[in-house]
């Protein structure tokens, strides 16, 4: 089958990069042929070795865009998306199946007034989660769109439903997990270095480092509350030697200068360490790699409803993980990835922070089997099959 991935979302790093290279990668070791149609200022911040088709009508950043601005460049990119369409209708005679992989109902809302909506090829939108907004919109631009069988809304989502609605022509499936694509041979010296495989997840003889190396890692967002968990990590009592990696990029003015500030204001504490830096692929890898634990205690209602990226790195990479109860509960509920507190709860999260780190070695082969097995439910291989499956369907 011939691929395509139509990709007009430009950030300096992260998941969507590593998510379009899951896609990409995946599709391939499946047999099928995987090109892009992006437009043509976009810039690439990983190289897929794979084909590129430039289409007309520049990509917009909404980086540091704020009030009027903002408003400007939703509008030039409502307006790019029209043209994107049309020259995507005109090319389907390329490909076998089109994919935008990261996509929200405006996406379905303007394939509603364009010609790409009489598509001839299956045609997916992946939707990263919905929230009760969002919810009610979505479903009446699916509606709309509910006499093109090509035309395949997929959620990524753990249930079968969109808050008890459910659709002929809407789609619901896991996400995948983020894993060490660049590192599999280190990946393994490290499991081995730690005793760490089948046979001591089973009979529970394994070794952990004298000091616990613990990572917060991703894109820097005041609403996580760094201050509230560096103040929570530093006053624990802990009965073993912990250290704490920090690790943010930022995508606003606002949000780099706080974080500098908290780097300025710990820097001189040696249980803590900074790096304000986006990653990408191997080097991102290694640092995720380099940890034992990564605490997620961001607190917001959307992570009920969008998948936790960090939260399925930590799954894809075997890290037992410390987080808020609103991080994807339906996860937890079924694998026991590590330990969560009430959101925005900060004296439970130092509770539980100080039992995590504690007893990290009397519950490790708990952690690691149900790691195992939830990053096989959730594999990137599983979801590329999935998405197969869908285009498949009639």
């Amino acid at each position: 089958m011939r691929l395509a991935i139509f990709e007009n979302i430009m950030t300096p790093g992260g998941h969507e990069v590593e998510f379009d290279r899951i896609i990409v990668e995946e599709f391939r070791a499946l047999g099928h042929s995987v090109e892009f149609y992006v437009p043509e200022n976009f810039t690439f911040q990983f190289d897929y070795h794979t084909p590129v088709n430039r289409l007309k009508g520049d990509a917009v950043t909404y980086t540091n865009s704020r009030g009027l601005k903002k408003i400007f460049a939703a509008a030039k990119r409502e307006i790019n998306r029209q043209r994107w369409y049309s020259q995507l209708f005109d090319a389907q005679k390329n490909f076998d199946a089109l994919i935008i992989p990261t996509s929200t109902y405006r996406y379905l809302r303007a394939l509603n007034h364009s010609c790409l909506k009489k598509i001839s090829v299956p045609m997916i939108f992946i939707l990263h989660g919905i929230n009760p907004t969002e919810a009610p919109k979505f479903l009446a631009e699916a509606d709309k769109l509910s006499s093109n069988r090509n035309i395949k809304p997929v959620v990524l989502t753990f249930g079968d439903n969109i808050f008890g609605e459910r659709r002929e022509n809407i789609f619901t499936i896991y996400p995948p997990t983020y894993t060490a694509r660049d590192l599999k041979k280190q990946l393994g010296v490290r499991n081995e270095e730690l005793g760490i495989n089948d046979e001591t997840i089973s009979n529970s003889k394994f070794q952990i480092p004298n000091c616990l190396k613990v990572g917060f890692f991703g894109q820097y967002r005041r609403e996580k509350n760094l201050r509230g968990l560096l103040e929570v990590f530093l006053r624990g009592n802990y009965t073993r030697k912990v250290k704490l990696q920090v690790q943010g990029s930022t995508m606003h003015a606002e949000d780099s200068d706080d974080f500098e500030k908290i780097i300025k204001q710990y820097s001189g504490d040696e249980r803590l360490s900074f790096l304000h830096k986006g990653l990408i692929g191997a080097e991102w890898q290694h640092a995720i790699f380099g940890v034992d634990a990564l605490l997620m205690p961001y607190s917001a209602e959307r992570y009920r409803y969008h998948w936790g990226g960090m939260l399925f790195t930590a799954i894809g990479f075997g890290k037992p993980v410390v987080a808020s109860n609103d991080m994807n509960p339906e996860v937890f509920d079924m694998y026991r990835v590590g330990e969560t507190f009430t959101s925005g709860n900060l004296d439970e999260l130092a509770r539980v922070l100080e039992t995590f780190i504690n007893d990290f070695d009397k519950n490790f082969p708990t952690y690691a089997a149900n790691l195992k097995s939830a990053g096989e439910n959730f594999s990137p291989v599983n979801f590329a099959r999935r998405i197969e499956k869908i285009i498949a369907s009639s």
